[in-house]
Parts: structure tokens; sequence; C-alpha cells
């Protein structure tokens, strides 16, 4: 039986994570935005550091994330510019959320 997060210490846990992100398109992201449970993140998180802080159910970290837009519930206006432009994402499931950032070249 796999651990569960709160059983893992946080190297453990990062580690853990890490492991478990990858890469989804758009078509295989649709399911769950329409299950509303795509967060996104901004360019400058670390996807595996919010993925964690889910895990360990961070309640006021993330509240802070949330309220200074780092990370977000993914819109309508999203899914309708995902649906044009085809973009690659890093994803992580912290059930019940799928943490997406978007895959940009530099």
């Amino acid at each position: 039986m796999a651990d569960k997060p709160s059983e893992l210490n946080g190297e453990e846990l990062r580690r853990k994570l890490n492991l478990e992100t990858g890469r989804l398109g758009w078509p295989e992201l649709q399911r769950h935005f329409a299950r509303g449970v795509v967060i996104t993140l901004s360019a400058d998180m670390d996807l595996v550091e919010v993925a964690m802080r889910f895990a360990q159910d961070d309640k006021a970290g993330i509240e802070q994330w949330l309220s200074r837009g780092c990370i977000r519930r993914a819109s309508d206006a999203d899914a309708l510019l995902w649906s044009r432009t085809g973009p690659t994402f890093w994803a992580i499931v912290v059930a019940p959320w799928v943490l997406v950032q978007e895959i940009t070249l530099q």
C-alpha cells in the first residue's frame, strides 16, 4: 500500500510528488476541467511545492496564493483559449484537484 502524504516527511513527499508529475495536453485535461477540478498556476510557481501544500492541506498557504492570484481555478475563458491554442501542461493530481502549469517556450 502506498504511503499517504501525511505519513511522509517533507523530502519524501517532494520526491513522491515530483515522480507523479507529467505532461498533459488540453484534450486529456478537458474531462477534469468539466468536473471543475483544474487549478492553474502562474509561471513563477513551483508545481511540486504547490502540490505539497495541497497534499498537506495547508489551507492558509493555499488561501494566500489564491488571494494573490498565483493559483486559481481554471475558467471558461481558459478553456476557450486552450481549445484554440492546444497548449501542453505540466500536471499533477492531488485528489480531487488537478494542478496544471502551462509549458511555455522561452
